[in-house]
């Protein structure tokens, strides 16, 4: 059934905006809500991001990109700039929110908590700094649907969409009593330690098994000349320069020096099964979750410009696509070598760039595995593998081929514990945010006192 909504001439915006889209009925409640005043009242400094020539080092100051900012968090891996190159008024500050401009992700948002003060942000980002209500609250705002539909509703362009700041200034903000506002903060802050948490816990993990492996401050050195044997180029079917880098082997030579034994994956393997890709055609804005690569990472599943199917497609899918609690995903192609063991049960598909595993758990541990393969040793073997491509493809082929360095069963399993506890920190934190959001949604739907019992009851249990 066709949906639609009349708008009179004089409501239209000012004559600023005249394409239906804008004027779609779900996005006619930004009129209603209570107490609200536009971004512009309540912001002391609003600017786009730095644009700098790609020319990233090992140290210097933290460069936030687009695709670090999802959930209100500033994640995934931060690159570094020369600070040289930074003035000081694009350095950050606690309690600034940034907003993604542009690209798949446009309008997620990132809070800035301490570990990035002095950080500097991309061009494909704005920094918005609050001066009148609570930067948490704003930035949770920004992050619940009454927000985020708004970014949505006031993106603009053709090829590709993208927010700017006059389009930022207008998004409306409801001014919650100074208390609400506190207690999303207090969440959100909850929810940064617990964070930190994770990290901290994911980091000792990673530091076990290098210290356990003997790789604990090993770095491959990368040589700008070197030579390979025409017999080793016929063995491997590749000719490409970039695959003889000594780098590679040397991770493996030193696991050998260090008598670790290697064993290659097809041993762990039971099964191995690619995702589908259903055609773009398919994609809808509500739905089961489709499953790329891009929503996957080593700490689980992220929504970054997330897609989904319709209920008909997935429940005809679902028995052989769809992953199971325990399984062991991997992904293959545009950022190869990503593995994850799922946690709990999802409702969703995997695509054709994920490869679902069986693994035998009376071999090996599978979080272990997981770790192993994220870490150095997996990565430079996946960076060998895929080496030369413009878009990276992993083969199954190469995929079992992948050598894993073996621990004694209980060193495996107190890895593997370090990294489930980290999982359940990094949970918690996601479901504090989700509390914060929803308390602020009730809030607006229905009053304060209601999100107040709300957050006491799920902050409680």
């Amino acid at each position: 059934m066709a949906v639609f909504s009349v708008i009179k001439l004089s409501e239209l915006e000012g004559a600023r905006r005249i394409d239906a889209e804008y004027y779609k009925p779900e996005y006619l409640w930004v009129k209603s809500l209570p107490n609200a005043v536009p971004l512009r009242k309540i912001i002391n400094d609003i600017r786009y991001g730095l644009y700098v020539e790609p020319e990233y080092k090992e140290t210097g100051i933290n460069f936030i990109r687009a695709l670090n900012l999802l959930c209100f968090w500033i994640d995934g891996e931060i690159l570094k700039i020369e600070e040289s190159k930074v003035p000081n008024d694009y350095k950050l500050n606690v309690g600034d929110c940034l907003i993604v401009r542009s690209g798949a992700n446009t309008g997620s948002i990132g809070f800035v908590f301490p570990i990035f003060q002095g950080s500097t942000f991309g061009s494909y980002t704005i920094k918005i700094s609050f001066n009148k209500i609570n930067p948490a609250y704003g930035a949770i705002f920004l992050a619940s649907k009454y927000g985020l539909s708004q970014a949505v509703r006031l993106k603009t362009g053709s090829a590709q969409l993208n927010l700017n700041i006059p389009n930022i200034l207008q998004i409306k903000v409801p001014i919650l009593s100074e208390n609400i506002q506190k207690e999303i903060e207090n969440i959100a802050w909850q929810a940064y330690e617990l964070q930190q948490i994770s990290q901290s816990i994911y980091s000792q993990a990673e530091s076990l098994l290098l210290e356990e492996l003997g790789l604990k401050d090993f770095k491959p050195e990368y040589k700008k000349t070197y030579t390979a044997k025409l017999s080793d180029a016929f063995s491997a079917h590749r000719i490409d320069a970039e695959y003889f880098q000594p780098a590679y082997e040397e991770v493996i030579e030193k696991l050998r020096e260090n008598n670790i034994e290697l064993q290659p994956l097809r041993k762990f393997i039971l099964s191995i099964q690619k995702g589908i890709e259903p055609g773009s055609e398919n994609y809808q804005d509500e739905g089961k979750p489709f499953i790329r690569v891009s929503n996957l990472s080593k700490y689980g599943f992220t929504d970054r410009d997330q897609k989904y199917l319709r209920e008909e497609l997935y429940l005809q899918l679902r028995e052989t696509y769809e992953p199971k609690q325990g399984d062991f995903l991997l992904t293959k192609d545009a950022t190869p070598g990503i593995a994850y063991v799922v946690k709990e049960q999802i409702e969703g598909i995997i695509s054709s760039g994920i490869l679902r595993l069986q693994i035998n758990e009376n071999e090996i541990d599978k979080e272990y595995l997981a770790l192993c393969i994220n870490s150095i040793i997996g990565k430079m073997q996946v960076e060998r593998d895929c080496g030369g491509s413009v878009i990276l493809h992993w083969k199954p082929e190469q995929v079992k081929r992948l050598k894993i360095p073996i621990l004694p069963f209980k060193t495996q399993q107190k890895i593997a514990s370090l990294v489930q506890q980290s999982h359940e920190a990094r949970k918690k934190a996601k479901e504090l945010l989700e509390i914060a959001k929803r308390a602020v949604e009730i809030a607006i739907e229905e009053n304060e006192e209601k999100a107040q019992e709300y957050i006491q009851k799920e902050v409680k249990s």
